[in-house]
């Protein structure tokens, strides 16, 4: 089989999921990068980072770009676009500003809560586009 050879070709997969897998793919490495960080130097107090980082990051930007690969037309509309620009966003705030706040910088903490909205008025705008399409 020829590489650009693939049971779904790339043309065929909408450029909102195309997004959401390539980034949760990085939020993957990240996260396992961090696990090892923290497992090698024993030092566990960005946790809570590393969960995020893995369910909100790797876990829900696969899924969405899942739904929408499989369901492309929900792509269309300006709720995906919404979902996908405020999860993309609002994600890497709150990390940070949680990779802060947990290493003793108080000050982050507004941060986290103003990727945390966006987040999740991004996964809002995912959740009314599938009820519409229902």
């Amino acid at each position: 089989m020829k590489p650009a050879e693939t049971l779904v070709t790339l043309s065929a997969v909408p450029l909102l999921a195309r997004i959401q897998f390539r980034a949760a793919t990085l939020y993957l490495m990240a996260g396992l990068v961090l696990g090892i960080a923290m497992a090698a130097s024993g030092n566990f107090t960005l946790k809570g980072v590393h969960g995020h980082m893995h369910l909100l990051g790797w876990v829900t930007l696969a899924l969405t770009g899942a739904v929408y690969a499989v369901a492309p037309g929900l792509t269309e509309g300006k709720l995906a676009r919404w979902h996908v620009i405020l999860h993309n966003i609002g994600l890497p705030v709150m990390l940070l500003a949680l990779t802060a706040y947990l290493s003793g910088i108080v000050a982050a903490e507004p941060g986290i809560a103003v990727g945390a909205v966006l987040s999740t008025l991004g996964l809002g705008a995912f959740t009314l586009a599938i009820w519409r399409a229902l």
